[in-house]
């Protein structure tokens, strides 16, 4: 991949009018998502579980990563899940443990998404040489991904440089990922995870940089902030525009939730606004819930996050089916 000043010129183009993209939703569909599609009989959108929501109990050990394909369907009634690597990093490559759950997967009756991927190397990394590596690093888990019969693995954008260095370094090592999951029919979705990624048209410019079908987004509704913590100044970018943003590109989405009100609504984020930009893009996917909160426990926030999205998509259906 090459970049010279006609790419630039490009780039801060569209980057200025995706700036206004947050509100054209309803004008543009998106293609259908990974995992699903709206019919007649089906819903307008499947509902599924990311593991991080219940990572305190399996870092208490009071469950474990195999333990999670049947707590996703008995505990809280759903058929999805989508795994995250740091809580089973040492069976990435072991063929027996990765044969183990899926078995367990297939006795629950409960599908594999996607593997989220963490501390395998800079995506961005200013040296090509480095994204070569972290490509190495990635394949791995996109081959323990594909075992389990996902359809994505979830990675960070994370780079350094400028804020243009940036995209294109991050656009060029992604293509690199999506070369290495071509071969085991998987794609390749970044979240907005903090940095530049969490700056939606920076992320969207990065999509149309790296121009590759496998390369894709996974918009995370709360994760805006790009810089600052504790004493530092906060900068943040605005949650509904940068889901608007990224969702032309989603092949997942994940449904960030942190506490509730009397009445079931999150009190963070208009939840009926957020769900109805998702499904104006014309997404028909899984919606995976991660529950981040404190005051109620992980189980009880995750059924809370199921009652809501169960409540959004039966508003929505009359308006999108």
């Amino acid at each position: 991949m090459t970049f010279d000043s006609t790419t630039r010129r490009g780039f801060l183009t569209s980057t200025a009018a995706l700036g206004l993209a947050g509100v054209a939703c309803a004008d543009h569909h998106a293609s259908p998502a990974e995992g699903g599609s709206a019919t007649a009989e089906g819903p307008l959108f499947d509902i599924s579980i990311a593991e991080w929501s219940v990572h305190n109990a399996i870092r208490k050990g009071k469950i474990t990563n195999l333990d999670f394909p049947g707590l996703a369907r008995d505990e809280f009634g759903l058929g999805a899940v989508e795994y995250v690597n740091s809580l089973f990093a040492d069976q990435r490559t072991d063929a027996d443990y990765l044969a183990e759950l899926k078995g367990r997967c297939d006795d629950a009756g409960v599908k594999s998404l996607l593997i989220m991927i963490d501390r395998e190397g800079q995506v961005g990394a200013a040296s090509e040489s480095e994204r070569v590596k972290t490509a190495e690093r990635h394949k791995r888990w996109i081959a323990a991904a594909a075992e389990l019969g996902c359809h994505s693995v979830r990675v960070n954008a994370s780079s350094d440089g400028s804020f243009f260095d940036q995209a294109r370094y991050a656009a060029d090592g992604l293509v690199k990922l999506a070369e290495v999951a071509e071969p085991y029919g998987l794609n390749v979705l970044v979240e907005n995870h903090g940095g530049y990624s969490s700056h939606g048209a920076w992320l969207a410019t990065v999509m149309e940089l790296a121009g590759n079908p496998r390369v894709g987004t996974l918009p995370d509704f709360g994760n805006f902030r790009i810089k600052g913590r504790r004493n530092n100044p906060i900068e943040t970018y605005d949650n509904y525009k940068g889901v608007a943003q990224l969702m032309p590109y989603a092949k997942a989405v994940s449904a960030k939730t942190n506490d509730f009100d009397e009445e079931g609504n999150e009190t963070t984020l208009d939840y009926m606004r957020m769900m109805e930009l998702v499904v104006a893009w014309g997404y028909r996917g899984y919606v995976g819930i991660e529950y981040e909160g404190r005051r109620l426990g992980e189980y009880e926030g995750v059924k809370a996050s199921k009652v809501l999205l169960e409540r959004c998509r039966e508003m929505l259906t009359s308006r999108y089916v």
